[in-house]
């Protein structure tokens, strides 16, 4: 395929792990069914561990990151969609092995494509993302599991992150009285985005020698792991639902089993990689339609390939709230 693009590139020096802007061929893109123009990328935290060269996210470099992309379909040999069609890819492979988001042409397998649903653009998909789609299949697996409003107040941990905000935001538009465990210093902001109250996050992460505490919350989505989730499963009411997503403060979990078979308690791993096309699809026209957070302009920031740099070491540091919009676009080109 002749042409070539702009893309942030990360590849395996001597020193280390190095992002830079390069121009690439075309016909050096990944073998797949649909070649999609990119209107828009978003950054995640696995995004910036693939930019650093984590082996449990990315082996081969070079290497394009970007776990998400939105665009327009150039060209199709394979599945349902035809050039000029609006599409989005979240999760699979993709900014893992397979060059992702972070470039203006991106090619990926048509099992992976979702076409844009009615009621969100191309801009919109992106600043929810996979922070924002796996924000809601938390909520769909903690619904499924009977949990509503009536059953009492919810917690999210880490909630000024991607996948946080989003939870808090779409658990207020349901109804549920949002407790945001995070930085005292945004409160403002997850008021603004749906918290009735905001706790500090050290709050939670504490050593308890108790196999159980008191009573909190009906529902919890956690983003953090560790000892947070330690303490999240120990304060659950009766029949209490927690979500689980993240592990940002340690993958290794310590508990007991009295929990969960004196109060019931449910522990729901949520992964958004490998949800089959019917879940995903489902869950996405929930997010263009009655889950849409009222909010989403005040979630996100928008930045350019020339900013990714910064912006990576920013979320490795967690000094981001919200979503970031990444677009492609670069000093270079010109």
């Amino acid at each position: 395929m002749d042409g070539s693009f702009w893309a942030y590139q990360v590849v395996r020096e001597d020193e280390g792990f190095q992002g830079r802007i390069v121009n690439l061929p075309l016909g050096g893109l990944p073998p797949g069914d649909v070649l999609i123009r990119v209107a828009c990328s978003s950054l995640n935290f696995k995004d910036a561990l693939s930019a650093i060269g984590n082996p449990g996210v990315t082996r081969k470099y070079p290497h394009i990151p970007g776990v998400d992309v939105a665009g327009t379909v150039e060209a199709c040999t394979a599945g349902p969609f035809k050039p000029g069609d609006k599409v989005f890819v979240t999760g699979f492979d993709l900014g893992m092995e397979t060059d992702g988001g972070y470039a203006e042409y991106c090619r990926v397998p048509a099992g992976w494509v979702v076409p844009l649903p009615t009621g969100l653009t191309l801009q919109e998909a992106m600043t929810l993302g996979t922070a924002g789609f796996t924000a809601a299949l938390g909520i769909r697996h903690m619904l499924h599991n009977g949990l509503t409003p009536d059953n009492g107040p919810v917690l999210v941990t880490g909630a000024a992150g991607g996948v946080g905000s989003v939870a808090v935001s779409i658990l207020a538009k349901l109804g549920f009285k949002v407790t945001a465990a995070g930085d005292p210093a945004q409160t403002d902001y997850l008021k603004e985005i749906g918290a009735v109250e905001v706790i500090d996050r050290e709050f939670l992460n504490t050593e308890s020698p108790r196999a159980m505490l008191g009573e909190q919350w009906a529902g919890a989505y956690d983003t953090v792991g560790g000892k947070t989730l330690e303490n999240v499963i120990k304060s659950m009411r009766y029949m209490g639902v927690i979500a689980n997503c993240g592990m940002v403060g340690g993958g290794a979990l310590s508990t007991t089993v009295f929990p969960f078979i004196l109060r019931g308690v449910s522990l729901l791993g949520t992964d958004s990689v490998q949800c089959p096309m019917d879940i995903r699809l489902e869950v996405w026209n929930k997010l263009a339609g009655p889950w849409k957070p009222p909010q989403l302009e005040r979630l996100v920031r928008t930045i350019t390939l020339d900013d990714l740099g910064e912006a990576i070491q920013a979320i490795l540091q967690g000094k981001i709230s919200g979503r970031t919009l990444v677009i492609p676009e670069t000093r270079l080109k010109g």
